[in-house]
């Protein structure tokens, strides 16, 4: 299983990433700050990790509209760590 699942990437977050040095994944339901900060630094190693907030995002209700009828449904429930840095820098864009 791996703890990392996704870096989350929006307007807010980059606006975060370069005034505060942090940066947002995706992360595994079960994994703790521990758990993640060892992660970060092994999948980045030239950065050091000072701080990780965890919070679980709830799911929501969707719906649309159909031929037969509506379909309602809901989102699936995540993990969203909010990681702040000592020193370095994380290019996400450099796998792309």
């Amino acid at each position: 299983m791996s703890v990392i699942v996704r870096p989350v990437i929006t307007e807010k977050l980059s606006r975060l990433q370069e005034e505060a040095n942090k940066y947002t994944f995706e992360v595994a339901l079960k994994a703790s700050k521990p758990e993640i900060k060892k992660a970060i630094e092994k999948a980045y190693p030239t950065v050091k990790v000072a701080k990780v907030n965890t919070m679980i995002m709830p799911s929501k209700p969707k719906g649309r509209y159909t031929r037969s009828g509506y379909q309602a449904g809901r989102t699936s429930t995540w993990k969203k760590a909010i990681i702040t840095l000592k020193e370095g820098e994380i290019d996400l864009f450099a796998e792309i």
